[in-house]
């Protein structure tokens, strides 16, 4: 999910003892496995616009390097086909990923690729097809699929770069490239996303193949999304979901038992698949809300057996509002971290949070 002009009431929180350093214990070796993620699409355009990253003791610092000290480790980067040079919403071409993708690596980052599939942002409300592959019959367009993601994988391969996951499309429980991916025809979506599948695998065969929709608590959703997709043959490795309390207009407290059902239900029901949270993020000024919600849904997804739980990513918690107009980055005004990452760092049962209210946008 992907807003830039939402605007919500501001509200300074104060964080509770539960931030004591008792409860913010450091990872285990072990725990490295599983990934602690950012999607950080809008960081090089940051930079190049001149926006300054501050550690939290206030000392200008890497972005890259901030965020590990918070315990990331996994980078999640967008490509788009033909992207403008919008500071917000183009840029991420294969070229810039390419870039970006090589600088996390060499810095011992793991890396997920996500390809929408389309010029700009690609999500529920709106799968346009590239520019370029507009007219072209629904024939070309698995030809464009596949030499697409060929192509870019290609691109990485030669930077050096392998990626662990990678996204066949963007937030698709409507299908992409509509209306001919549209989920009106499954069939013809199940070719799509499998052309991306072999595209990746016929590139980097290690790479684990993720289908991604959003609304991570809706289990309906993802059965009936997933039963059509496997009973059209459709090829993936993972199931990949969002997850924004915000969005839905509730506190996380609501919809996490949901979340936490529907990742178990997934790995249960489609065996053999692992599921990841390929997106999460909470208020940046509500910030005992924010970390709550991360320590709670890491919980779940390391919940699910067997190791099929693979991970969270946070969706651009570099990308500060002063910058993007994006209200749930995880940054603060003055350029720092919010504190709310620290639950990347934290093994520690989360305690009792209040829920607070959903500030609703203007």
């Amino acid at each position: 999910m992907k807003y830039f002009a939402l605007a919500a009431r501001r509200a300074g929180l104060v964080l509770g003892a539960a931030w004591g350093a008792a409860s913010l214990l450091a990872a285990p070796a072990a725990a490295q496995a599983f990934a602690k993620g950012a999607d950080v699409g809008w960081l090089q355009q940051m930079e190049a616009t001149g926006y300054v990253f501050y550690n939290e003791k206030g000392v200008a610092q890497d972005c890259f390097s901030i965020l590990k000290a918070q315990g990331i480790n996994s980078i999640r980067l967008r490509v788009f086909v033909n992207p403008s040079d919008d500071k917000a919403s183009g840029h991420c071409s294969p070229a810039e990923v390419v870039v970006m993708a090589k600088r996390a690596h060499d810095l011992g980052f793991r890396v997920m690729i996500d390809f929408h599939y389309s010029d700009t942002w690609a999500d529920p409300g709106k799968q346009a097809k590239p520019a370029a592959w507009a007219s072209h019959p629904f024939a070309q367009l698995l030809a464009d699929v596949y030499d697409h993601t060929f192509s870019t994988m290609t691109m990485l391969k030669a930077s050096g770069v392998t990626p662990e996951w990678v996204q066949v499309g963007n937030e698709i429980p409507g299908g992409m490239l509509w209306p001919e991916g549209s989920t009106k025809n499954f069939a013809q979506l199940a070719q799509l996303i499998t052309k991306g599948y072999d595209a990746v695998k016929a590139v980097s065969p290690t790479s684990k193949v993720i289908v991604h929709l959003d609304r991570g608590n809706d289990n309906a959703m993802y059965r009936s999304f997933f039963d059509n997709l496997t009973s059209n043959g459709g090829k993936f490795d993972v199931i990949g979901m969002s997850y924004y309390p915000y969005w839905l207009k509730q506190d996380y407290t609501a919809s996490i038992a949901n979340l936490r059902a529907n990742l178990l239900d997934m790995v249960s029901r489609y065996p053999g698949k692992q599921v990841v949270v390929a997106e999460v993020g909470g208020d940046y000024t509500a910030v005992q809300n924010t970390y709550g919600l991360l320590v709670a849904t890491q919980q779940a997804v390391r919940a699910v057996p067997q190791g099929k739980g693979l991970g969270v990513f946070y969706w651009e918690p570099e990308g500060a509002k002063s910058w993007s107009g994006y209200q749930l980055s995880a940054w603060g005004d003055e350029g720092k971290p919010s504190p709310a990452l620290k639950a990347f760092l934290a093994t520690a049962k989360a305690k009792p949070i209040k829920p607070q209210p959903i500030k609703k946008a203007k």
